[in-house]
């Protein structure tokens, strides 16, 4: 196959007739060979046809917009979506799926194909990967959230933005608005929420696409089927029903023994039946992709939960009223951001030592995602003594096995630790005080770091990632900050520009009065 003056396709083919048939837009040559048309149309045509190797017309049509140029897998995966109305992308966390998915979906709205796009994602991501992702990539659209009362949703709805951006949750509010609403692409990311056939989730997403059997359908997630080969029944009876049976129970059949009454395992088969349910699908694994830089960094923000909310904001009266009758300085500041950070990661030490816990099932919920998402294991980082104690116990009640090193942990366990989580499949997750493991420490066996909230020292910041970023890493690394205040976000913000947060404590303190 041949690509010609970028405008037709040279094909030489056993049955030159079945082409022109099926595509108006071709002309047989002579000698089994066919000329046709280099649009979306035809291309997608011929791969139905299945012939081999088809190339979708964004890789010589499209200008590839947007602040970065696109790696190699980024310009493949996009390629195999604009050839596929339904169909998987399993790349793994890190690989830069999101940009994939708006380039293409980009190149579709250009070509007329579609209209309009709705994105479904975790309310985590909804404006710190997303909404960010779509103005670095594509920032000629028009994007908005669809977040907030029943009324401000179904005006987003209703609205024109070309993109538009809901949470999983939200998309119940509004279904009937949605299903009226002119979307002829949705996009699911992290799609194992879905898994569940039964679930009022996936009967909401199936009834939306059974108003319109047109719309395509775009589901992501690094991690399909991880945790039984059954997960992949919902994702498949969503984009290709026909490759599994009408009923769960039947597939269940195909890919599990029943052992007991209540124990079903896995059949040696069960992988390639999977395979051939979650079809079209591409993948690419962090080691796949050999342009990708060695460490990249992601955003989650987390919601407050009221409880913290009211304390937070209670603290911050408190620091408006001394900052306008007296002098701060930066021991003073240090002091209240530190209170701040506490009452955000959920456990706050007052001044006789106690502990006041606070809700944190919001950050949990993102956390537990991005958990679920990670193909290796995953470093914790946690400020917080107390709070550590607290995920352990959350973790342990999900079945997620993890170890925890503190300050009060003596150095010969930690060695006992450590060596565990390099060489043993469990425990899966280490939750880790920065200043207790951030040095001299090889956690290779994870590839994934995630922030429970940040630290003020830009030395241990960096020192804890490193402890994957080292000799001995197999995998690309992705470091994960979880934000819900304002403190966290300009902590942060100081730490990815190298800046010592020590440094600026009393500019911290006076940014947080104005957030």
């Amino acid at each position: 196959m041949k690509v010609v003056d970028n405008r037709g396709l040279l094909l030489r083919v056993r049955d030159p007739q079945k082409i022109t048939m099926a595509i108006p837009n071709s002309k047989y040559l002579g000698d089994n060979s066919v000329l046709v048309k280099w649009g979306i149309d035809e291309s997608r045509v011929l791969n139905n046809l299945n012939i081999r190797n088809v190339p979708s017309p964004i890789l010589g049509k499209y200008a590839w917009p947007g602040r970065y140029a696109p790696f190699d897998h980024q310009r493949t995966t996009a390629s195999f979506l604009t050839m596929n109305s339904r169909a998987f992308c399993f790349n793994e966390q890190g690989t830069g799926k999101t940009g994939s998915a708006i380039w293409a979906s980009d190149f579709l709205l250009n070509e007329g194909k579609i209209n309009r796009v709705l994105i479904i994602c975790p309310l985590s991501i909804m404006d710190s990967a997303w909404r960010a992702d779509l103005f670095n990539f594509a920032m000629h659209r028009t994007v908005d959230i669809a977040y907030g009362s029943r009324t401000k949703r179904q005006e987003i709805i209703n609205g024109s933005a070309e993109y538009v951006i809901i949470n999983y949750d939200g998309v119940e509010i509004v279904k009937d608005e949605i299903a009226n609403g002119g979307f002829d692409l949705i996009i699911v990311d992290e799609a194992t929420h879905y898994k569940n056939a039964q679930s009022k989730r996936w009967k909401i997403l199936n009834y939306i696409l059974n108003t319109n059997p047109n719309i395509w359908l775009w589901m992501m997630t690094g991690t399909p089927a991880a945790q039984s080969p059954v997960d992949a029944y919902g994702l498949a009876k969503l984009v290709n029903p026909k490759a599994v049976p009408r009923f769960f129970g039947a597939f269940r059949e195909m890919v599990m023994y029943k052992v007991t009454q209540f124990k079903w395992v896995p059949k040696p088969t069960a992988i390639e039946v999977v395979f051939n349910a979650l079809q079209p699908a591409i993948r690419f694994t962090k080691e796949q992709c050999l342009d990708l830089p060695e460490m990249t960094y992601a955003k989650r923000e987390v919601e407050l939960t009221t409880q913290q909310k009211k304390y937070y904001n209670e603290l911050k009266k408190e620091m408006i009223s001394v900052a306008a009758g007296e002098q701060i300085t930066a021991a003073n500041a240090a002091v209240v951001m530190n209170k701040l950070l506490q009452i955000s990661c959920g456990a706050v030490y007052t001044d006789t030592g106690e502990t006041v816990e606070f809700d944190i099932k919001n950050r949990y919920k993102v956390l537990r995602e991005v958990i679920d998402e990670s193909s290796q294991k995953i470093l914790i980082f946690v400020p917080f003594k107390h709070v550590i104690d607290l995920l352990k116990e959350k973790l342990t009640r999900d079945g997620i096995t993890s170890d925890l090193i503190r300050g009060d942990v003596s150095a010969q366990k930690r060695t006992e630790i450590f060596k565990r989580f390099q060489e043993e499949q469990d425990p899966r997750v280490l939750i880790i005080q920065p200043q207790a493991a951030a040095h001299g420490v090889t956690l290779t066996a994870a590839n994934t770091i995630v922030w429970w909230g940040p630290v003020s020292s830009l030395e241990t910041y960096a020192q804890a990632n490193a402890r994957v970023h080292r000799s001995g890493q197999k995998h690309p690394c992705t470091v994960v900050q979880l934000q819900g205040s304002g403190v966290e976000k300009r902590i942060y913000s100081l730490l990815d520009d190298r800046i010592d947060v020590h440094t600026k404590m009393i500019d911290l303190y006076n940014d947080v009065l104005e957030l």
